[in-house]
């Protein structure tokens, strides 16, 4: 296997990896607020007036999304 597609297959685990985590976290921090929070209901956290204004559940929120912005792009970079 060509080398180039070794490195981007490991960039790809770890982020991918990443990414994971810190849904995890998110989770884990959203079930500190409303214990029975599922992972669905992330998708729409706005839904749930208690996470929608903590601004430590929304700071997680903001790490997952930065993460999954870097995720998009180096994923446009592979494909160029």
């Amino acid at each position: 296997m060509e080398q180039k597609a070794v490195a981007w297959k490991e960039i790809e685990k770890l982020v991918n990896e990443l990414v994971e985590f810190h849904q995890c976290q998110l989770l884990k921090c959203g079930r500190r607020i409303i214990p029975h929070l599922t992972q669905e209901d992330l998708l729409q956290p706005n839904d749930f007036h208690e996470l929608e204004f903590n601004p430590h559940f929304r700071y997680e929120e903001g790490i997952i999304a930065g993460i999954q912005t870097a995720q998009a792009a180096l994923l446009a970079l592979k494909e160029r």
